[in-house]
């Protein structure tokens, strides 16, 4: 198994950099050009492994993707997808695997089997397949019901009402949102209750619109209107959440400030919260001009309280800042993350306990007692990226940390270790 030594960096004042695409608007938008009528360009995709996944299954039912300097031509199967009886792997790539799930609903042809990582096949999937069987959808659950893998069938889909509880994964109902216009009358999802990641659905909606659909939203209820995805050029912009473990820096040292110079202040992404967050724990944040951020400090975070209801990516990011804050810091308000990756909620505090942190688990997330004194420790990353990149930063103030299989950050951030180490260039006694 590889390991990576991290030790704490002795010297950070200021530091630039800039950041790979975002992998949420990626997907939404492969899956949109797929659907289309007709070539849309992706400028700037992000091409780490999951939305190369999704490319490789979107392929093989017949969409045509051809490279540019810039990113790719897109040549959709204007709502037809081809199934051809083949066997499509879609690794650990929980929005790719319930976005494709919707996706090939839709097809003609024969059947296709969809697959993945061990991890993948323990994520639920039951809401979606329920509400995908509601609309004549034939999809048959190969080893256990409400899981991958399954075999999607061709089948002629009827537009009905969806319900779905506002609790589930926001992915379900952006699944569901991205197909509506190509079902006979539209579609119409009706969440009960409360919406939890509401933010995460909004970039689905604002993919769409620029794709041609206006989705029109009334309280808890979504009508999608009958029609399709009009092929356009869309340039994805950077990675709110990868933005977030390098800006945590200088909270993280207590000193010093960052620059992203290719993150948009004004950006909606939903885990552009984060800039509020900072502000929360004490941190400055001001917009770079013409699109880039920077972060500043000096001290140590305010410790509090959040619902990271809307922006669950970040509870690794937000978990490292509890762990130097000075008193108690509660997460909370993300059930859902023990069923990401990896179970995130226990996994984190695991490893936070390793290095010394009091921690308490929550059923919806935890309680971190910040301190300043850390134990070396070896970090399992449970194959989930966001752990890897979060305790890579942690370990600037905490190391040494050794972190296991760092490769796994190349789900979402291909060169995080590249720009990661460019942080000790000013002192070549701090390596890696």
């Amino acid at each position: 198994m590889e390991i990576k030594k991290i030790l704490p960096l002795k010297k950070f004042y200021r530091h630039s950099l800039k950041l790979p695409s975002s992998k949420s608007l990626t997907q939404r938008a492969l899956i949109c050009s797929a659907l289309a009528r007709g070539s849309s360009f992706i400028k700037n995709p992000l091409l780490s492994e999951d939305p190369l996944l999704l490319k490789s299954a979107l392929e093989a039912t017949g969409v045509i993707f051809e490279g540019k300097e810039e990113g790719f031509e897109v040549k959709g199967v204007e709502g037809f997808p081809r199934l051809n009886k083949s066997k499509l792997y879609l690794g650990n790539n929980g929005t790719g695997a319930r976005f494709f799930l919707a996706y090939s609903a839709l097809g003609k042809g024969d059947w296709i089997d969809l697959y993945g990582k061990e991890r993948l096949h323990e994520r639920p999937m039951s809401p979606l397949i329920s509400a995908l069987r509601s609309l004549s959808a034939k999809i048959d659950c190969l080893e256990q019901e409400g899981h991958f893998p399954v075999r999607v069938y061709e089948g002629n889909l009827r537009s009905e009402r969806v319900s779905l509880p506002g609790y589930v994964s926001s992915q379900f109902i952006s699944a569901l949102l991205l197909i509506g216009p190509y079902l006979p009358l539209g579609l119409e999802i009706a969440i009960e209750g409360e919406l939890f990641s509401k933010s995460y659905v909004d970039m689905t909606l604002e993919v769409m619109e620029r794709f041609g659909v206006k989705v029109e939203v009334k309280s808890n209820l979504f009508y999608i209107p009958q029609g399709s995805f009009k092929a356009s050029i869309y340039e994805v912009p950077a990675d709110a959440s990868s933005a977030s473990y390098f800006l945590a820096i200088p909270l993280i040292l207590g000193k010093g400030s960052i620059i992203i110079e290719n993150f948009d202040y004004y950006t909606k992404q939903a885990d552009s919260v984060f800039l509020e967050l900072i502000k929360d724990f004490g941190g400055m944040v001001r917009p770079i001009d013409p699109i880039g951020v920077e972060v500043f400090f000096e001290g140590r975070p305010k410790a509090g309280s959040f619902n990271l209801r809307d922006c669950p990516d970040l509870f690794p990011t937000m978990a490292i800042l509890g762990a130097v804050a000075e008193g108690r810091t509660v997460l909370y308000g993300a059930p859902h993350l023990r069923y990401k990756e990896t179970d995130r909620i226990k996994a984190v505090a695991t490893e936070l306990s390793k290095i010394g942190v009091k921690v308490e688990e929550l059923p919806d997330g935890l309680i971190i007692y910040g301190g300043d004194n850390f134990n070396p420790a070896r970090i399992e990353t449970y194959d989930d990226h966001r752990i890897a990149m979060a305790f890579a930063i942690l370990a600037l103030k905490a190391g040494p940390l050794e972190i296991e299989n760092p490769d796994c950050v190349a789900k979402s951030f291909p060169n995080f270790w590249e720009l990661f180490e460019q942080l000790y260039a000013e002192d070549p006694s701090d390596r890696l």
